[in-house]
């Protein structure tokens, strides 16, 4: 995957109008393909988010990330008859490969964490026998409040999972998955019982949206302060393992 985690060697002010740059993108370009999309959201190359067919809704402050080599990407199935609906709650963290794909009806509550390359679908996308449909038979997606689905993990038609629960890399979940549990593997299996009482959500992280922004600008201003805009260029023309 395109190295995304590497030292920003931005100016405090370069970075402040990519930000604006990024904002005016995503109202212009982004927000208008979606059903909704909240307010307070944070989006990282937001160029290489696709957005495929309507009714696809995100609720407040969402946090999207797009990669050049792994795009995200919500795609609904509005075509012959079909519906297809996408609903994303609060405080959703998606990040790049993911793919959501819908021909019912897939929905997704507040602070649900998604990890890179997982795959959910309502549908198998072709009949069993007949491989000239283009949807088969869908069954609708429901996945609660504070579900974390680990890499790669692939979430079947028909699936419930109940909130908190999380979802390992690499599983694949045929089944529904009950509260408060850990399950794995393939297809997935319960490994694993959780503590409702020891979760601290996104919910929780975003509860002041006020000082939170605030207290990442002055993270900006100190973690940037001492870069300047020749040293940015340097590091683009003759990038280091320091840069």
């Amino acid at each position: 995957m395109e190295n995304i985690i590497r030292k920003d060697n931005r100016p405090y002010w370069l970075k402040k109008i990519t930000k604006r740059i990024v904002g005016l993108y995503v109202n212009q370009f982004l927000s208008p393909q979606f059903e909704r999309l909240g307010k307070g959201g944070a989006y990282f190359k937001p160029q290489y988010i696709k957005v495929f067919g309507e009714n696809i809704s995100i609720d407040d402050h969402p946090t999207l990330i797009g990669a050049k080599d792994a795009y995200l990407q919500f795609t609904s199935w509005s075509v012959g008859g079909w519906k297809g609906e996408i609903e994303i709650g609060k405080y959703s963290l998606i990040t790049p490969g993911v793919r959501i794909m819908a021909a019912k009806k897939i929905s997704i509550g507040d602070s649900v964490m998604i990890a890179h390359g997982a795959y959910i679908s309502d549908t198998d996308w072709h009949g069993i026998y007949d491989r000239s449909k283009p949807v088969g038979n869908p069954k609708e997606v429901k996945i609660g409040n504070n579900v974390w689905i680990g890499d790669s993990a692939i979430i079947c038609k028909g699936v419930t999972i109940e909130d908190n629960s999380i979802i390992g890399a690499g599983a694949v979940v045929t089944k529904d998955v009950p509260r408060n549990t850990v399950y794995a593997g393939n297809p997935a299996k319960k490994v694993k019982e959780l503590n409702e009482k020891d979760f601290v959500t996104r919910a929780d992280f975003f509860k002041d949206p006020k000082k939170l922004a605030e207290e990442f600008d002055a993270l900006d201003r100190y973690s940037l302060g001492g870069n300047s805009l020749f040293s940015w260029i340097k590091s683009l023309i003759s990038p280091t393992k320091k840069n």
